[in-house]
């Protein structure tokens, strides 16, 4: 029996050094992405035009890195914590394995960062410091920018008025916390600037950039359900309950097949919080995450291209039950 004991120690002492080996080999080499580059961003009044605009009504990185008012209808950002991050995400919220708060990314959080840290950080998902984010943070959309607009939201990002918040740190559960190291794109390929007179062409962009798939597709273990692709009923936990998000397919019956372009324009707009301050929600009742009050400030031209390019998808027959109440 001591022999036998004897031998099992030897063979669990072999196995540890083996996963100690790994783990120092897998964490030493992944994520396995290239340096930054050395490119310095020039800050033009173009470049923080746009850079705004795509940050605060595309993109809407505001949205996350922002403090929410959960208290008004479509939780809009709060004045004066653009930026500051902190907000926390973890599985019931947005279905994450672990729990992720969101990167302060005024320049009191990423001053430090080079223009090149930065592009690698947003198009690659790897920090200054070499660790992966979770792609909650859709870096794998971010990699499909031009450019230009990458720049420019580099450009807008430098200019935000610092907010002092020391952000918590977060953690992955295991094994994702491994499995998302070997995600990221090497490096950051610039797509081709999108013909802005061909809809179908920007629109698509646009759909990428913005991640309208994230929030619009069933996921299963994180990744997009065949068959699902736009087709909504991803769950949102609220404090009054489940919310989640509309079918975008052309289904005429449970998507967006029988609105016209006028309509989905006007839905946006509908949201503006100039024109139309967002109500207060009880916390009980239905509310939404949609960040309507940020997307109505994306202009006609651009909400008509996205139209065009969701007409083009394959409809998809899914009835999405909006909300069910906590009971």
């Amino acid at each position: 029996m001591k022999k036998f004991l004897k031998i099992l120690a030897y063979i669990v002492g072999a196995l540890a050094v083996v996963i100690i080996a790994f783990l120092i080999y897998f964490n030493s080499t992944y994520p396995k992405v290239d340096p930054p580059s050395n490119e310095k961003v020039e800050i033009t009044p173009a470049r923080l035009e746009r850079g705004k605009y795509l940050v605060q009504h595309v993109t809407v990185c505001i949205d996350c890195h922002s403090t929410r008012d959960y208290s008004k209808y479509a939780v809009p950002v709060m004045e004066n914590t653009y930026g500051k991050g902190g907000e926390k995400y973890d599985w019931p919220t947005a279905q994450v394995p672990g729990v992720i708060y969101a990167k302060n990314i005024t320049p009191a959080g990423i001053g430090n960062y080079s223009d090149g840290e930065l592009i690698r950080a947003i198009a690659c998902g790897v920090t200054k410091d070499g660790s992966a984010l979770f792609p909650l943070m859709p870096y794998m959309n971010y990699s499909q920018f031009t450019k230009e607009d990458l720049y420019s939201v580099v450009a807008y990002i430098r200019s935000l008025q610092p907010i002092q918040n020391e952000v918590p740190q977060g953690s992955i559960d295991f094994p994702v916390n491994l499995i998302i190291k070997t995600i990221q794109p090497k490096s950051f390929v610039p797509a081709k600037e999108p013909d802005r007179n061909n809809p179908l062409e920007y629109g698509k962009y646009l759909v990428t950039i913005a991640s309208c798939s994230d929030c619009h597709t069933q996921m299963e273990k994180g990744q997009p359900i065949p068959g699902k692709e736009f087709a909504g009923g991803f769950p949102f936990q609220l404090s009054g309950g489940v919310v989640r998000s509309a079918n975008i397919t052309p289904d005429k019956e449970s998507g967006i097949g029988s609105w016209s372009k006028d309509d989905f324009i006007e839905r946006f707009k509908s949201m503006d919080p100039i024109a139309y301050p967002p109500a207060s929600v009880d916390p009980k009742e239905f509310n939404t995450v949609m960040p309507w009050t940020l997307l109505a400030g994306m202009s006609n031209e651009d909400l008509g291209a996205i139209y065009e390019y969701l007409k083009t998808l394959k409809p998809v027959s899914n009835t999405v039950v909006k909300f069910t109440p906590n009971k």
